[in-house]
């Protein structure tokens, strides 16, 4: 195996465990909050992991670079996506698991 194929290997073997855990997140975690976190940590390292190994196969001369716009795409959507999923949850009185509760806001 050459050294490109085994760095691709690497990356696709890393981003499938991330998004291997990310799911187990997704299914066994109590509540929207605990579940959003999870999938999109877990699930923006895996997909980027994913997206450097086509990056890696195919090489910077024109096919790789889709992926490198799909990273930047995914470190820019994922985190707006999940501050959004978290405000509309709070928003519709979505509780914590637990006895966990907001901060209280400042009133000036």
């Amino acid at each position: 195996m050459t050294p490109t194929e085994i760095l691709t290997v690497a990356f696709v073997v890393v981003g499938s465990f991330f998004l291997l855990i990310g799911t187990v997140g997704l299914l066994r975690l109590p509540d929207v909050y605990n579940r959003m976190h999870a999938t999109s940590k877990a699930t923006t390292l895996g997909a980027a992991s994913i997206f450097l190994a086509g990056y890696v196969h195919f090489g910077p001369d024109g096919l790789g670079l889709p992926s490198l716009v799909g990273i930047v795409f995914l470190f820019l959507t994922a985190p707006t996506g999940a501050h959004m999923i978290s405000r509309s949850a709070q928003k519709m009185g979505v509780s914590f698991h637990g006895s966990a509760e907001w901060p209280a806001e400042d009133e000036e």
